[in-house]
């Protein structure tokens, strides 16, 4: 829906106003509305570019609310933020029996010294109070405790039943506030989910939060399917479906359900991926022996072929500017990665490492590819820069593979299978904070879709 609600913000209320005003369908019929004045600049930050990072404590008491249907709610959006912002691994935030001062007013200036003698960093107090349209309208502030000074306030206008949406949207303005960068938390993975026998096993394209909750699935498992990759300007996915016949890419809406086929294609295609604009979409197409790759306009489309070699060229991904692709190769001899201009031309090899190098993606930062490297029986995720350099193996083991960027660029999840069958796990660019995300059922092949703004 694109319907505003925008009301004036109270004096109070500091920091940037959100751009997610916009309420996509299927996350909760309604609008939310951001409202904010001019961010207060305090002292409080996280240098998250360092590779070992001392989490932030912080405290969140339970957000404020009237009847008890405002209070539950307000608890669970309370938890939300807490689990969101301690599983970025930059904050810790504080056991609730530690503390001294109990909020009865978010209104009101927290007395400092008591959040000091916990050694508190920042504190996060809030509010849930539902509107007589039904509506519900959450509030927050946060503060920086040693500075003794507000750092950010908002408010949001929501439905009831998108109460996990505000927790996300208030996890990444936290987030953003006291780390400098944009957060990752109001966004969704789509991903495969695995059930049954290891050799009957039903594949369903599936999504949810990032954080695992919510899980809707999109198809039912009547056909293979594999690859599932976001649009980066639209919520669409496009995926490839084993059938009875050779493999197809298809498009899919996430939100009506409507599913198209990208193109008849002779013989088998694979690893479907968006252009940046969501216009085009490119592909490995195999012709015989080898693979070459395509790029077809989804409007006119048209299909202009960017590789002619002898070996197998696939796993393009583009850069997020649009004018590179990255992309893997057995052109030199074992798998590898390559990266050449977004029309076609020659391709330089960037990865030397030991091993072979496959399913490379490029940062929605621009500054790493990530990658899947196997080596003496261990399969690794890795990150390197565009031009080759600074290679490092950020977790290794029986199987890991297909890595996707959070859309900050600053965390990856991937899937691991360790012999039972396959899950989810995140980790930093760093190489620390990895853990694992929570699913249904086996998982594989995830992608981390944009900002829901």
């Amino acid at each position: 829906m694109n319907q505003k609600l925008i009301q004036p913000a109270p004096a109070f209320f500091r920091g940037p106003q959100l751009d997610r005003r916009r309420l996509l369908a299927g996350a909760g019929a309604g609008a939310i509305a951001a409202l904010a004045g001019s961010p207060a600049h305090g002292v409080l930050r996280i240098d998250i570019t360092q590779g070992n990072v001392q989490p932030m404590p912080i405290a969140l008491p339970d957000f404020l609310g009237g009847a008890p249907s405002e209070t539950e709610v307000a608890r669970n959006v309370t938890a939300v933020i807490s689990n969101n912002l301690q599983r970025s691994g930059l904050f810790a935030p504080i056991n609730p029996a530690a503390f001294t001062e109990k909020i009865t007013n978010s209104d009101a200036v927290p007395r400092f010294p008591d959040w000091r003698v916990i050694n508190a960093q920042a504190l996060v107090t809030g509010r849930i109070t539902r509107q007589p349209d039904g509506r519900l309208k959450a509030e927050f502030r946060l503060w920086d405790v040693f500075a003794g000074q507000q750092l950010d306030g908002k408010q949001y206008f929501t439905t009831a039943d998108n109460w996990r949406r505000i927790a996300h949207i208030i996890s990444d303005a936290i987030y953003q506030t006291l780390t400098g960068d944009k957060g990752y938390f109001d966004s969704r993975i789509v991903f495969v989910d695995e059930t049954g026998p290891k050799d009957r096993r039903v594949k369903r394209l599936a999504i949810m939060d990032q954080d695992g909750a919510g899980v809707r699935y999109l198809t039912r498992g009547d056909d293979l399917v594999l690859t599932p990759r976001f649009n980066p300007s639209t919520q669409e996915i496009t995926y490839m479906s084993y059938g009875q016949a050779d493999p197809r890419v298809y498009l899919l809406n996430i939100e009506t359900g409507q599913r198209e086929i990208v193109g008849n294609f002779p013989g088998m295609s694979f690893a479907p991926r968006f252009s940046p604009d969501g216009q085009r979409v490119i592909l490995s197409l195999q012709q015989g022996g080898n693979a070459n790759l395509f790029v077809m306009d989804l409007r006119s489309k048209s299909t202009t072929r960017l590789t002619d070699t002898p070996a197998i060229d696939t796993a393009p991904c583009y850069s997020p500017d649009g004018k590179s692709i990255c992309f893997e190769s057995d052109r030199g001899g074992s798998q590898q990665i390559y990266v050449m201009p977004a029309t076609g031309g020659p391709a330089q090899r960037i990865s030397f490492g030991e091993g072979n190098r496959s399913t490379p993606v490029w940062s929605p930062r621009g500054d790493y590819i990530a990658f899947t490297g196997q080596m003496r029986g261990q399969f690794s995720i890795g990150i390197l820069k565009p031009d080759g350099s600074g290679e490092r193996m950020l977790t290794s083991g029986f199987h890991n593979e297909g890595p996707t960027f959070a859309p900050n660029g600053r965390v990856l999840m991937f899937f691991r299978d360790a012999g039972g069958g396959p899950s989810l796990h995140t980790i930093d660019v760093t190489g620390r904070n990895e853990l694992r995300v929570p699913t249904p059922s086996f998982a594989s092949d995830p992608a981390w879709s944009p900002l829901l703004s």
